[in-house]
C-alpha cells in the first residue's frame, strides 16, 4: 500500500484520510494542510481516518497532537478520530491521544448518523527535503508530545536533545529518520 494523506472537507468539517506508513516525509504536507484548515473562516470541525493506517511514526503522531491542541483552543472541542486498529489504539494510548481526541472505531462514526466523509485530495509527500525546516518539524512534533504526559517527555528526551544540539552541527537526513523511526513503539506483527 502507498503512503498518502488525502484531505478534503464537507460544509466546515475537515477530513484527513491516512493511508499506509505515515513518517515525517508526509508532516511538512500535513503542517501546510492544518494551518490553512484552521484558518478557513468555515472550519468547525476535523475527522481524522487512521483505518488504512498501518503505522505512525512519533513526527506524524507529535504533528497529530498540536493539530488537536490548536483545534481544541480554536472551538473548545477536540477532534474525531477514526481508528479500529487493536495495534494503533495502544501506541496512541500509550501517547495519551486520549486526552486530545475523541477515538472511536467506524462502527461508532457511523452510529452518529454524520454524513459521508468525503474523499478528498492526495497531499504532496515530501521529496527534496530542505534539512533545518525537517529538523525543525521533528523537533516541534516532539516538543507537542513531550508536553502530554510524563512519560511522553522521559521517551523523547534524549532524542530532542540530540536534535537541537545538531541543529547547528547538520546530520545528514537519513540519520535523522532512523533516529526518528527508533522513537515509535513497536506495532505488533498480528
Amino acid at each position: 500500500m502507498n503512503s498518502s494523506i488525502r484531505a478534503g472537507d464537507f460544509q466546515g468539517t475537515h477530513v484527513l484520510r491516512f493511508r499506509g506508513d505515515i513518517r515525517v516525509t508526509l508532516c511538512g504536507a500535513l503542517d501546510a494542510y492544518c494551518e490553512r484548515m484552521v484558518k478557513d473562516p468555515a472550519f468547525h470541525a476535523v475527522v481524522i481516518d487512521l483505518e488504512q493506517t498501518e503505522n505512525l511514526d512519533s513526527t506524524a503522531l507529535g504533528c497529530l497532537a498540536r493539530l488537536s491542541i490548536r483545534v481544541k483552543k480554536l472551538n473548545q472541542r477536540v477532534p474525531t478520530l477514526i481508528c479500529n486498529s487493536n495495534n494503533l489504539k495502544r501506541i496512541l494510548s500509550s501517547m495519551g491521544f486520549h486526552d486530545v481526541f475523541m477515538i472511536v472505531d467506524r462502527a461508532a462514526y457511523d452510529a452518529l448518523s454524520l454524513p459521508a466523509l468525503p474523499e478528498g485530495i492526495e497531499l504532496p509527500a515530501g521529496t527534496d527535503l530542505a534539512m533545518e525546516s525537517t529538523r525543525a518539524r521533528v523537533i516541534a512534533a516532539h516538543k507537542q508530545l513531550m508536553s502530554m504526559n510524563d512519560a511522553n517527555a522521559e521517551t523523547f528526551r534524549d532524542l530532542v536533545d540530540a536534535l537541537e544540539q545538531e541543529q547547528t552541527e547538520g546530520a545528514p537526513l537519513d540519520e535523522l529518520r532512523a533516529a526518528v523511526s527508533k522513537q515509535v513503539p513497536e506495532q505488533d506483527q498480528n
